[in-house]
């Protein structure tokens, strides 16, 4: 089910009649710029647990307020 040596000799022949030889490197550039952005995503993901921190203070003291209202 892979794909064989002669499959991609054909594919990269194709690209290259369809973009040229001199765009390719730029297609690679802006292909290699937007993988390292989207691992740069990626690993921005802690705020959202930082927000997740904040919403569990904010419950506590609601609840500390409350108890006090009660008393």
């Amino acid at each position: 089910m892979g794909i064989s040596v002669q499959q991609l000799l054909i594919i990269l022949a194709i690209i290259v009649l369809l973009f040229g030889a001199k765009k390719i490197p730029e297609l690679a550039k802006g292909l290699g710029k937007g993988i390292k952005s989207f691992k740069a995503e990626m690993e921005d993901e802690k705020p959202v647990e930082k927000v997740e921190e904040k919403t569990s203070d904010v419950k506590t003291t609601e609840a500390k307020v409350e108890e006090k209202t009660q008393a």
